[in-house]
């Protein structure tokens, strides 16, 4: 009878093994490396399921080209820092569809582990449908996605010599950083080319100060009076120097963001609504890019993200550039603000909630959306109000997080064509609250037998017990 009992239990293994099927025949797995490239194809493929190839163009081509040999259509391959890319573009122009996975997902059990092992349980894995792919623009988006991301590193650069200019500065007892709010400014930069050019004299470099400039001649001649030692001019020329330098790459960068988004808006047909009005005449940013961002956008998107509060042309150019045009690739605005890191990670265990805070991360487009976040708590809006109730109650950094995905969930329904979003303004916000807050206290009040009296009318509030 137990050998009975063991034959059926090991034919009901066999019957739930046979019942997992192989949703992806064509499947192939790449275990990716810095010097060469591993890869999986099915055993019946070839009779060499697994190859090594070199990372150089010439086997990255014979790579995709074995592949297509082995009739594969779809491939996985693990994201490992940016040895990935080369390979993935490639195969992407040869029609094969990629997916990038996380490196959590495709973890192996414990073992040995090698480069041939874990490109055939990435492949085995695929193949089972099993993995997810990581979220990828498409080719120009990726591609205005590059140019932002380096004009973003090339500003990181500029701020750091500008820091460092402001120190050659405070080695003279040159106190402009305290009379200028932006020594980068057209009356800092007047001074600071008058400096290096050998201008010592307070009154005369006092003389550049711009009208609309706070602090006054006086105040500005007193700052600039210190020692003017030669070695600090020399430090401060070359700092302004390649600061000026990068500058000028920062203005090549943007001819060609320019012209790339004029490329891209014009495959798309006309919006269905015209441009709006701006929302505010606020100036434009000193590091937004000089070129009219708002009409390229509003012609590629088919709307005008800016409509949002606290997101400015540049700030949605960088949003765009991050998360595309395309909201299909998200189900759903849950599945958006998950993708984005701004949602709970609830852990449950036993039916008790262990944690439910937000899982770290580095999205560049949540960082955007955060900072979006920081600064609409400053303003006289619906977002600025919702922002403010939620820091007085759990804190700016909760705020910051919840605010950053309402105006996530907003994103996404303007893109998808779902939304014109209209700023109601603080006080609609306000009373839509007040009128939450009642509605809850009297469905309360209510449930007690109690009744709720307005103090101003002395009258029950409709809805109570008497």
């Amino acid at each position: 009878m137990k050998r009975n009992g063991r034959t059926g239990t090991a034919t009901r293994r066999r019957g739930r093994a046979r019942s997992i099927q192989r949703v992806n025949p064509n499947a192939a797995g790449i275990d990716c490396g810095s010097e060469s490239h591993h890869v999986a194809v099915p055993p019946d493929r070839d009779p060499e399921p697994v190859r090594r190839f070199k990372t150089f163009t010439t086997g990255l081509r014979e790579l995709a080209d074995w592949l297509a040999a082995c009739q594969i259509e779809t491939i996985a391959m693990e994201a490992t820092g940016v040895y990935w890319i080369p390979i993935y573009e490639i195969l992407e122009e040869r029609g094969f569809e990629v997916i990038l996975v996380n490196a959590r997902h495709v973890k192996n059990v414990p073992g040995r582990k090698t480069d041939v092992v874990d490109c055939q349980w990435i492949q085995e894995l695929h193949s089972f449908g099993l993995l997810r792919g990581s979220f990828r623009p498409s080719a120009e988006i990726a591609t205005l996605r590059a140019y932002l991301r380096h004009r973003e590193k090339m500003l990181q650069n500029a701020g750091d010599h500008v820091r460092r200019m402001q120190k050659a500065l405070v080695h003279m007892n040159l106190q402009l950083h305290n009379v200028l709010s932006d020594i980068t400014g057209e009356t800092g930069m007047r001074i600071l080319r008058d400096i290096v050019d050998g201008i010592t004299d307070a009154k005369v470099l006092a003389s550049h100060r711009h009208s609309r400039c706070r602090a006054s001649e006086q105040e500005i001649e007193a700052s600039l009076t210190g020692h003017y030692r030669r070695e600090y001019v020399f430090v401060l020329r070359q700092h302004l120097e390649i600061y000026d330098a990068y500058q000028r790459q920062i203005a090549a960068c943007d001819t060609e963001i320019e012209s790339l988004l004029q490329q891209m808006a014009s495959r798309q047909d006309d919006p269905k609504a015209p441009l709006p009005r701006p929302r505010s005449r606020s100036s434009r940013s000193d590091n937004a890019p000089r070129f009219e961002i708002r009409a390229l956008l509003h012609r590629l998107t088919g709307a005008d993200l800016t409509q949002i509060d606290s997101l400015g042309p540049y700030s949605a150019l960088r949003l765009v550039s991050e998360i595309g045009t395309d909201m299909s690739r998200w189900p759903t605005e849950k599945h958006f603000t998950s993708w984005l890191t701004l949602a709970p990670k609830n852990k449950i265990s036993g039916g008790k909630i262990l944690s439910s805070k937000t899982q770290p991360s580095t999205n560049r487009a949540a960082v955007t959306l955060r900072m979006c976040a920081m600064s609409v708590g400053r303003t006289s809006t619906a977002l600025g109000a919702y922002y403010r109730r939620l820091a007085y109650r759990v804190g700016k950094a909760k705020a910051i997080t919840a605010t950053a995905r309402k105006i996530a969930i907003l994103v996404y329904r303007v893109l998808r064509g779902d939304l014109d979003y209209s700023d109601p303004g603080a006080q609609a916000y306000e009373a839509q609250h007040r009128s939450r807050v009642l509605r809850n206290l009297r469905n309360r009040a209510q449930n007690l037998g109690f009744g709720l009296v307005n103090l101003e009318t002395g009258e029950l509030v409709p809805g109570t017990v008497s």
